[in-house]
């Protein structure tokens, strides 16, 4: 820009400003809101700010928490009820600092505390897209938060004790493809959210990082049951007996040779990782291979006559389908041995929900691969479950704790 050319602009700014009248920014090009859209699906922003049959990014999808329930916000352009009047540097003071325009503090249910890794050139491309989006007029429900935690000035103390803000840094003596999938599984992926546990404050235990998580969501009969994310590092009860392979198909297609995509994972596979690149997708499997073993928060095995009473159940129910191994068949059942990190998780919760209710399937499904679990809520007592839950979580090299009935009824 010459210089008459650049005082002329000085000068309309300043004069906007006087008359509050805006400034209209240079229109992003297509290749940036190209660029935006990807990683929108990357960080899976569709299934968290696009309530079930609303329009896309207008918000209202609800979260419940241990603090109370919490609404997503609309994140079209529209001026009153979106971020059509944000500017891009309040769109990135959000990713990077949780902090709305009006400088208050956003709760972490918005992963804030991931996506501050996300580059600068990356938040641009994602603002331009979000603000080529339709406008839509939309007000999500009010938060439902108890005293103290609707004040949200204690979030400032909150990131005091647990924040750490800042972009990626990368690892010099790590791959280019190592750094870019531990870009995308620590930043926009925000994976940790689910598959950390957390303190008591709602942060993550960074000494148990992906260890596995508990949240709580919705189960087919549509009331809100918690659910367990399980490990994903390298241990025997996580990852570890699976291949990058195994992991890039899980995450490109929903199921590998061992285990089908189910419950609350089906909206970041069928509504992100699917659709990003086969070198992205590789290049996060290859990062969370890498991740130390880490058993988390162990629970005590079950006792032989619990093993005894659940290997009954098992041969009557489950047997038939997953076979008398464990290993499941091509085309009967999923593998319950040893490579069903499901199976081993710490918290129980997900495969209780899924003997209960049989697993929540993508939609649309995927192509039949193996017979559809049926649900045994009211064929099996809870101390069945809980036997046979144990007996699973106990056999074939499995090293689970056991399942009480106490933890059933809860899931019932």
């Amino acid at each position: 820009m010459t210089a008459p050319f650049a005082r002329a602009r000085r000068v309309l700014v300043i004069a906007a400003s006087l008359l509050m009248i805006p400034v209209v920014a240079a229109k992003a090009d297509g290749p940036s809101i190209e660029r935006g859209e990807y990683l929108a699906r990357a960080g899976n922003c569709g299934s968290c700010h696009t309530a079930v049959g609303g329009p896309t990014m207008a918000g209202g999808v609800a979260f419940e928490t241990p603090f109370g329930k919490i609404y997503s916000t609309n994140i079209t352009p529209d001026p009153q009820t979106g971020i059509g009047n944000w500017t891009e540097a309040q769109f990135a003071q959000a990713l990077r600092k949780g902090v709305r325009p009006d400088g208050t503090h956003l709760y972490p249910v918005f992963p804030y505390t991931a996506y501050t890794k996300v580059t600068d050139e990356d938040a641009t491309a994602l603002f331009a897209y979000l603000k080529s989006m339709p406008a839509v007029s939309a007000t999500p429900s009010q938060n439902e938060m108890s005293f103290p935690f609707n004040q949200r000035w204690l979030m400032g103390l909150w990131k005091a004790l647990f924040f750490n803000e800042g972009p990626y840094q990368p690892v010099a003596a790590q791959s280019a493809e190592w750094n870019r999938g531990a870009y995308l599984v620590e930043g926009l992926g925000h994976c940790s959210a689910c598959h950390s546990p957390r303190n008591v404050l709602g942060a993550e235990r960074s000494s148990a990082a992906m260890t596995g998580g508990t949240y709580l969501d919705r189960v087919p009969s549509g009331e809100v049951r918690p659910w367990s994310a399980p490990n994903l590092t390298s241990s025997s009860t996580g990852l570890g007996e699976w291949s990058v392979e195994d992991i890039a198909a899980y995450l490109k297609k929903g199921r590998n040779a061992h285990v089908s995509v189910s419950g609350p994972m089906n909206e970041v596979i069928m509504n992100s990782t699917q659709h990003l690149t086969d070198e992205d997708v590789r290049a996060m499997s290859v990062y969370l291979k890498s991740v130390p073993a880490n058993d988390g928060d162990v629970t005590q095995p079950a006792s032989g006559s619990l093993m005894s009473e659940g290997s009954l159940v098992y041969d009557v129910h489950c047997g038939t389908c997953h076979l008398p191994t464990g290993e499941g068949s091509a085309d009967t059942g999923t593998a319950l041995a040893r490579v069903s990190p499901l199976v081993q998780a710490n918290d129980p919760a997900s495969l209780i929900n899924i003997i209960l209710y049989g697993p929540p399937l993508p939609e649309p499904e995927l192509p039949a691969k193996w017979k559809r679990m049926e649900p045994f809520a009211d064929k099996l007592t809870d101390e069945e479950i809980a036997q046979v839950a144990s007996f699973v979580r106990g056999s074939w090299n499995n090293k689970a704790g056991a399942v009480t009935a106490e933890q059933v009824a809860k899931q019932r």
